[in-house]
C-alpha cells in the first residue's frame, strides 16, 4: 500500500498564518488604550503668560479660566461673572484647603485679572495662584 507524500508547499489553513498578526495589533490597540490618557479640553482658548517658575496644577483643583476677551469658564464650564462668587463658594465648601488655581491668557487685561482675584478671595478661596508657562 502507498502511502501519499504531503506536498512541500503550504500545508492548514491560510488563516493560521495570519493570526498571530491580528493578535498582535490587538495586544497593541490594548496596550494604547491603557497606557494613554484622555484630558478635558478648556472651552475657550488661553494661552497663559510666560515665567521662570512656571508650575504646573494639581488637576484636583479649582480651575478659573480668563479668556483674553474677559470670558470666564470654571472647571471647564463657562460662567458670568455674576455667577463666579456663588459657584466658587459651592466649590470651595468640600475642599479642605481651598486653593483656585487662575489661568489668564497673557493679553487679558492685568484690572480683569485682579477683579476676578478679589471675587475669588471673597467667594472664601484662602489661596489663589496664577499659572504660567515656564519659559525654560
Amino acid at each position: 500500500m502507498k502511502l501519499a507524500r504531503p506536498r512541500a508547499g503550504r500545508t492548514g489553513r491560510e488563516d493560521d498564518r495570519i493570526l498571530p498578526l491580528i493578535n498582535v495589533v490587538f495586544l497593541l490597540l490594548i496596550f494604547f488604550m491603557v497606557v494613554g490618557s484622555l484630558s478635558a479640553t478648556d472651552p475657550f482658548p488661553v494661552e497663559p503668560p510666560r515665567s521662570i517658575n512656571g508650575e504646573a496644577g494639581d488637576p484636583k483643583d479649582v480651575v478659573l479660566l480668563i479668556g483674553e476677551d474677559g470670558r470666564l469658564a470654571l472647571d471647564g464650564a463657562e460662567i458670568t461673572g455674576t455667577e463666579l462668587e456663588a459657584a466658587v463658594a459651592g466649590r470651595l465648601k468640600s475642599a479642605p484647603h481651598p486653593e483656585v488655581h487662575v489661568k489668564a491668557d497673557g493679553g487679558a487685561e492685568a484690572s480683569a485679572v485682579i477683579a476676578v482675584m478679589e471675587t475669588l478671595r471673597r467667594a472664601g478661596a484662602e489661596r489663589v495662584r496664577l499659572m504660567t508657562v515656564s519659559t525654560e
